[in-house]
């Protein structure tokens, strides 16, 4: 569907919508990017997209991102720190973001739209967890927020003929990222070779999947799954702790740390300490991730070492 296509992704400057812009771009699409740059970088946006800086809270921006020549909508924006400081903040303005780009869409008749829900919807569920696994109960704002737009998205897609795919993220993984565990242990490390701090007992454990590999998933579920609401997990089938994330930071700087440990069994509150999910849909559908979780890790270790250490 993506030749000659006419495409929106908003948070484009970010991890995820850059690398989606650019395989986008590589499929022959033609691609706008929406983005207020609060966390995105504006040199991520690849050559060829057409940049649009705007804040979606804001419905004069939203018109002016989402015109009636779109054929379908990625929403990729949001606030994604789930231990973020001012919880109404984050929630009112994800769910907002959310409302007003679906109503734009309606209102022009735009009926595609590809969503990035989160891992988090679930908290502290079975593992690995289905995407029928019921009831959802996150126990983070960032996770009620994403169960909010998930939600809007729902009966925009049953009472609108809107077309919508969720896809429900483990950690996603890979170079330019900063704020999550791997750069944040890279830059730590590279400060103080002797020490590292690591939030937790270290033996949290989830998901961890490279971006290449996220965007790859992306697109063949919005080209083959073909309900009216079509919801994915996207992850590995394995996971890595965060111990272990620590010692594939070392061994890829060549350090030797002492790690100190803030304990407890998880970093901050809201924090799931144990997250797999189910990808038997996704595999199902003819799709499944050639790197493991441990992989994932080690390839953007070694390519955010390349970007961070001098």
């Amino acid at each position: 569907m993506f030749p000659d296509s006419n495409v929106l992704v908003t948070g484009g400057a970010g991890l995820v919508g850059s690398h989606l812009v650019a395989e986008l771009l590589d499929r022959g699409a033609t691609v706008r990017v929406a983005d207020d740059l609060s966390k995105g970088d504006p040199d991520r946006v690849p050559d060829g997209a057409e940049f649009v800086e705007a804040d979606l809270t804001d419905t004069a921006d939203v018109a002016r991102a989402v015109t009636d020549e779109l054929d379908i909508v990625f929403h990729f924006a949001a606030y994604t720190d789930t231990n973020y400081d001012d919880d109404r903040e984050l929630f009112e303005a994800n769910t907002a973001m959310t409302y007003n780009v679906l109503e734009r869409m309606r209102e022009v008749g735009v009926d595609q739209f590809a969503f990035t829900s989160s891992s988090t919807v679930y908290g502290e569920a079975p593992r690995p967890t289905p995407e029928d696994h019921g009831p959802l109960e996150p126990i983070s704002i960032y996770g009620s927020s994403k169960l909010a737009d998930e939600a809007l998205i729902s009966t925009h897609a049953h009472s609108y003929d809107l077309t919508a795919w969720v896809f429900r993220f483990a950690n996603i993984v890979g170079p330019n990222q900063r704020g999550t565990v791997i750069p944040d242990f890279i830059q730590k490390l590279d400060a103080d070779p002797t020490e590292l701090t690591i939030l937790g007992d270290g033996r949290q454990e989830k998901s961890y999947m490279h971006v290449t590999e996220c965007v790859d998933a992306i697109c063949h579920v919005v080209e083959h799954a073909d309900e009216d609401l079509n919801v994915y997990n996207l992850g590995t089938h394995t996971t890595t702790s965060v111990t272990s994330i620590a010692d594939v930071v070392s061994d890829e700087l060549g350090v030797d740390p002492t790690y100190e440990y803030t304990g407890g069994d998880r970093g901050w509150t809201g924090d799931v300490p144990r997250m797999r999910l189910s990808i038997e849909r996704l595999v199902d559908l003819g799709w499944e991730p050639s790197l493991s979780s441990d992989e994932a890790v080690r390839r953007s270790a070694r390519e955010l070492v390349a970007e961070i250490v001098d």
